[in-house]
């Protein structure tokens, strides 16, 4: 690939509050419709591999034999991730700073290709579909996962969450990304050049009390403590003041005894 590729900027940013979410991930809960396809002895890039823990259990899953390759653009990122992976006693795996857009890697280096909650945050999705195509093996997989925000729904209605809804949104299409990419994937792959596309959809779903706490509790911290808030107050999007009462009304969600919320996930199996 070749020329000066679009960006996007990454709209949570790396602060505690967005890795605190981040490392709750496991491939289990967000890598499920691959997992069946993994085999020992695989090579597997992870793109927007994070702070490793999906990572892990890839790696785990391809055994010692196979060898996994993990990028993300943020170097700090990268160094927890290795830290982590190196906790869990894994060998198998190397960390690499790369962008989706430019991967240094050979055509059909991979027999299998990773992207979790990654096309939603660039500019050109099928581009960078484009180039996960490439770098994989005749005969191998993409898998790319992505949330699709307008699919969000929650009880009780607190008013203060549609509003974080709404400036979410907002701020994700004014950094350059698509924060409805789950309903969009199966378009992408296809324009991507994908000859066999195989689509389905998983949800996350945060309805006890522990589950409620721990979500309301981190998303009123990214509203106020993060590259999101601080994007919408600079963008002219929402006052300071207003991102304090979305918060409160994350912890008012998050304190009601019948609080629940569910969000869809899109998926691909992407081949050819």
């Amino acid at each position: 690939m070749t020329g000066p590729q679009p960006a996007a900027v990454y709209t949570h940013g790396h602060q505690e509050a967005v890795l605190r979410s981040h490392r709750s991930r496991t491939a289990a809960d967000s890598a499920g419709y691959l997992l069946p396809g993994l085999r020992p002895g695989q090579s597997l890039l992870d793109v927007g591999c994070g702070p490793g823990t999906i990572t892990a259990d890839l790696a785990g899953l391809v055994g010692p034999q196979g060898r996994v390759v993990a990028v993300d653009t943020s170097a700090e990122v990268l160094e927890q991730a290795a830290g982590y992976v190196a906790g869990r006693g894994l060998s198998n795996v190397v960390f690499e700073r790369a962008d989706v857009h430019r991967l240094p890697y050979r055509d059909g280096e991979f027999d299998v290709v990773h992207a979790h909650q990654v096309l939603q945050h660039v500019a050109d999705p099928v581009a960078a579909l484009r180039e996960l195509r490439r770098v994989t093996a005749p005969g191998g997989v993409v898998a790319a996962r992505d949330v699709d925000y307008a699919s969000m729904t929650w009880f009780p209605e607190v008013p203060a969450l549609d509003r974080w809804l709404e400036l979410y949104r907002r701020t994700a299409r004014a950094n350059g990304g698509e924060p409805d990419a789950g309903r969009r994937l199966l378009s992408w792959a296809r324009a991507a050049g994908f000859t066999e596309v195989t689509a389905s959809a998983t949800t996350w779903t945060y309805a006890t009390p522990g589950q409620r706490a721990w979500w309301g509790g981190m998303w009123a911290d990214r509203v106020t403590g993060t590259a999101l808030g601080r994007t919408a107050v600079e963008r002219g999007f929402a006052e300071p003041d207003e991102l304090d009462r979305i918060a409160a009304g994350w912890r008012e969600w998050s304190d009601a005894g019948d609080g629940w919320f569910s969000m869809l996930h899109g998926e691909v199996l992407a081949r050819g």
